[in-house]
């Protein structure tokens, strides 16, 4: 597969994203176009002792960056010959089977839905990271790129990460959970309380297999496959996960260098240690699937190194050969609802976090 990856996107661009399509050549058998300043690029390819581009990797001239700073919604149209433009209008062309970013979220997410677009039918294209579980993670949906959501959102966002959890994770018949503050039906505010009856109406007919409820403490404990929920509680809900994993890290690191004792002990569980670290690593997931757009987007981690660049990739490869967007395609008839015709906002902004 053809990835384009975003050279000037990320804290650490361009060299990570170089570097990281480096070694998904060498490793993962992907083809990659870098789109974004020439000369940087070649500067991190000559650093690194590559004077000739390999084969499979191909260069694409943008001389803007679209920034932090810079409007996310309307970045992409200001600056049209940004790395992140140009790379978004390869993909809406064809010219790769995939984009990956480490760049603005919100400058991703307006321009694949305007330029690229949303599936017909989809309301808003969702944020979807696999997050660490007791049960080897569980896909988190929506998980920023909309703030504000409706039921029949939530009703998409539950269809398109059972789709994702079972082609990508290799979940059959995944289990669905709406996050919520209880297991009962009445619990939530009203968005919580209609979308439950929605769910559960798309459970009785065998579409996904809805669960029901499901707390923040029993989802990390691994009790479902799928989190569904709106950007807003999905966004605290992940930066939680993180900040707490970060914390036992710290915790437990002070505590096998606490004495020879204790240092010894380390060195009798280093395996089982690195596997945790390893468990918890958003570098190994390597990005978000953005879900509901026509084509495969991924956004890294703005912090990313070359490792989860590499990784962003193959998670895009995944992606791409995963028929999630026919799975979608052929199925959003039954996530509208009947009550609401085709509207003129298929393609319009989203409120972003």
């Amino acid at each position: 597969m053809k990835i384009i990856v975003d050279a000037m996107g990320g804290d650490n661009a361009p060299q990570a994203p170089v570097r990281g399509a480096i070694q998904a050549l060498r490793e993962l058998d992907a083809q990659v176009i870098l789109v974004g300043r020439g000369e940087e690029i070649l500067k991190v390819l000559h650093e690194d002792g590559i004077t000739d581009l390999p084969a499979g990797l191909e260069i694409t001239h943008a001389d803007q960056v679209v920034e932090m700073c810079d409007n996310p919604a309307t970045a992409f149209r200001e600056k049209k010959n940004s790395s992140l433009t140009v790379g978004l209008n390869l993909l809406k062309e064809g010219a790769g089977d995939a984009f990956v970013s480490a760049g603005s979220t919100g400058a991703l997410l307006s321009g694949a839905t305007l330029l690229v677009k949303r599936i017909k039918g989809i309301r808003r294209a969702a944020l979807a990271p696999v997050v660490p579980t007791g049960k080897g993670g569980a896909v988190l949906i929506d998980c920023g790129a909309t703030a504000e959501c409706t039921p029949e959102f939530l009703l998409q966002f539950a269809f398109m990460g059972s789709y994702y959890a079972e082609r990508v994770l290799g979940r059959p018949e995944p289990k669905v959970g709406l996050l919520n503050i209880g297991a009962e039906p009445t619990k939530g505010t009203s968005l919580q309380q209609e979308a439950y009856q929605l769910l559960k109406k798309a459970g009785d007919e065998g579409r996904i297999n809805f669960t029901g409820n499901v707390e923040a403490r029993e989802a990390v404990e691994g009790a479902v496959d799928v989190i569904v929920c709106d950007g807003y509680s999905g966004n605290i809900f992940l930066k939680t996960v993180e900040g707490a994993g970060l914390f036992l890290g710290r915790e437990v690191k002070k505590i096998f260098l606490k004495s020879v004792k204790t240092k010894l002990a380390a060195l009798l569980v280093k395996n089982e240690l690195a596997q945790f670290k390893k468990l918890m690593s958003a570098d190994e997931v390597g990005g978000t699937a953005l879900i509901g757009i026509s084509k495969p987007v991924v956004k890294a981690h703005g912090s990313s190194g070359a490792y989860a660049i590499r990784n962003a990739i193959r998670q895009a490869m995944e992606f791409g050969k995963s028929g999630i967007i026919e799975d979608i395609t052929e199925n959003v008839s039954h996530m509208r609802l009947p009550a609401h015709p085709a509207r003129s906002d298929e393609n319009t902004e989203e409120k972003e976090i």
